[in-house]
């Protein structure tokens, strides 16, 4: 299974190295804000909620592949989309055996891919998370030429799955979260600040100052002359 990468497909598209993390999706979806000061700013705090966050994904990603029955379970799978441009690791990804699925490198007859990705708390509203499991989806589908029609987000809290069906308006949703996340990245300008009732719980509330930095101000510039002063 670790040779899936090497033996994905190419696809016309992006190259390698113009690839974005598909976990930009996810902090675009939430906030454009929050994805600028992560991917271009290069700035990132940690909270109780991102730190329950990644003990849970650091839990997911320490055990070693397994079979269930029919199910064999691949952890930490590194994944690509040339046609998006996009890469990132899925935390968890099902191969069911299934006669009217694809041939898995590494795996011997037929598997149905269903990506699992794991996350702290309970579901948020709109649809951050979906689209960064759709997001895995369409790498998956790539790398397999496969088609995916759900997988399922596991939230810690109410500690139980979320089904997502990957249908044609989550998927247009994601492309469409992909070429304003890499059109925001590759800006390199980090869009103004809007207070609302999301940003008391957002890990990057110390360094985004939702109250304080005004329209087009860049949070480091800001921090570094609070602290120069």
């Amino acid at each position: 299974m670790s040779n899936l990468m090497e033996n994905a497909g190419s696809a016309i598209g992006f190259r390698e190295d113009d690839l974005i993390p598909i976990s930009a999706l996810q902090h675009f979806e939430f906030c454009p804000r929050q994805c600028a000061l992560i991917h271009i700013e290069r700035l990132w705090q940690e909270n109780f909620l991102t730190a329950e966050g990644r003990v849970l994904h650091e839990h997911v990603h320490e055990r070693n592949s397994e079979t269930r029955s029919n199910i064999r379970i691949v952890r930490s799978l590194k994944i690509r989309s040339l046609k998006l441009g996009l890469a990132g690791v899925a935390d968890l990804v099902e191969f069911v055996s299934d006669k009217e699925g694809v041939f898995v490198p590494g795996l011997s007859g037929r598997w149905r891919p269903h990506p699992v990705e794991y996350k702290r708390g309970r579901p948020k509203p709109g649809l951050c998370d979906e689209v960064q499991l759709c997001a895995q989806a369409l790498c998956l589908e790539e790398m397999l030429n496969a088609k995916l029609e759900s997988g399922d987000i596991f939230y810690g809290q109410p500690h139980r799955r979320h089904h997502v069906i990957f249908n044609r308006d989550l998927r247009e949703e994601t492309e469409r979260a992909t070429v304003l996340a890499r059109r925001l990245i590759l800006s390199g300008i980090t869009p103004p600040a809007e207070f609302g009732p999301k940003c008391r719980s957002c890990s990057m509330y110390d360094y985004c100052l939702p109250k304080t930095v005004g329209r087009n101000k860049s949070a480091r510039r800001y921090i570094s002359q609070m602290l120069s002063s």
